[in-house]
C-alpha cells in the first residue's frame, strides 16, 4: 500500500485540551497530516476499536491511512491499514503473518544497533524514536538528536519517520539530516488550531 510519512500525526487524548481525537485528528488532515496513528493506553478495547472504526470512517475521503499502535487485534478488527510496533510489543515476523502483505507496518528503532537489526525486515517504514527528550514519553531510550538521525538514515534501507520533541523550531533539521518525515504529538494535539498546526509543519517539511 503507497503512503506518505511527511506528516505524521501520533494521538495522545491527555493532550487534547478536552477536545475530541476525531476533532483534531480531522482538522490536522484538513492541514496537511499524511499519516495517522492512533495510540490509546487507558482505554478498554472496546473503545479502542470503537473509535478506531470512527477515525476510518473519517479519514477514508481523504485517503489517510489508520495505523494502530502496539494492538493487532484492534488493527484487524477495524480493517486499520497498518500496525505499528515497537521493541518490546508483538514480534515482527508474527504481526505480519496475521496482517498479511498487504498491510503497512512500522518498527520503532531505539538505537543503531535496532535499526541495524531492521534491515533484515521488510517492514514498511521505521520509526526513529526518540530525537529528542519529549514529556510525552518518559520511558524513552537515548535521544538520536540530528546527527543519530543522519547516522541511521546512512545505513538504513528503510524509509523513516522521526519522532520524540519535534515542533515548529526543529522540523526543517531533521528533514535536512534525512529522514523521510516527522511524527508529531503534542506539536498538534496541544495546538489552538490543529489544521493550522498542521499547515505550518507542512510548510516546513
Amino acid at each position: 500500500m503507497k503512503f506518505d510519512l511527511g506528516l505524521y500525526l501520533v494521538t495522545d487524548r491527555t493532550l487534547s485540551l478536552g477536545r475530541s481525537i476525531e476533532e483534531i485528528v480531522e482538522a490536522s488532515v484538513q492541514g496537511g497530516v499524511t499519516m495517522v496513528q492512533l495510540r490509546e493506553k487507558d482505554c478498554t478495547t472496546r473503545e479502542f476499536y470503537q473509535l478506531a472504526v470512527r477515525l476510518k470512517d473519517i479519514l477514508r475521503p481523504y485517503d489517510v491511512p489508520l495505523i494502530i499502535n502496539d494492538r493487532l487485534d484492534i488493527a484487524l478488527a477495524c480493517d486499520a491499514e497498518g500496525l505499528h510496533i515497537g521493541q518490546s510489543d508483538m514480534p515482527y515476523s508474527i504481526a505480519r503473518k496475521l496482517l498479511g502483505k498487504d498491510r503497512i507496518i512500522g518498527l520503532s528503532v531505539e538505537s543503531m544497533e535496532d535499526a541495524v537489526e531492521a534491515n533484515n525486515l521488510d517492514v514498511d517504514y521505521i520509526g526513529i524514536s526518540p530525537v529528542f527528550g519529549t514529556p510525552t514519553k518518559t520511558n524513552t531510550a537515548t535521544p538520536f538528536g540530528l546527527n543519530g538521525v543522519r547516522e541511521v538514515m546512512a545505513i538504513s534501507k528503510h524509509p523513516s519517520v522521526a519522532i520524540g520533541g519535534i515542533n515548529l523550531t526543529n522540523t526543517a533539521e531533521i528533514m535536512k539530516a534525512g529522514a523521510n518525515g516527522i511524527a508529531v504529538v503534542s506539536a498538534i494535539m496541544s495546538a489552538a488550531n490543529p489544521k493550522q498546526a498542521a499547515q505550518e509543519l507542512k510548510q516546513l517539511i
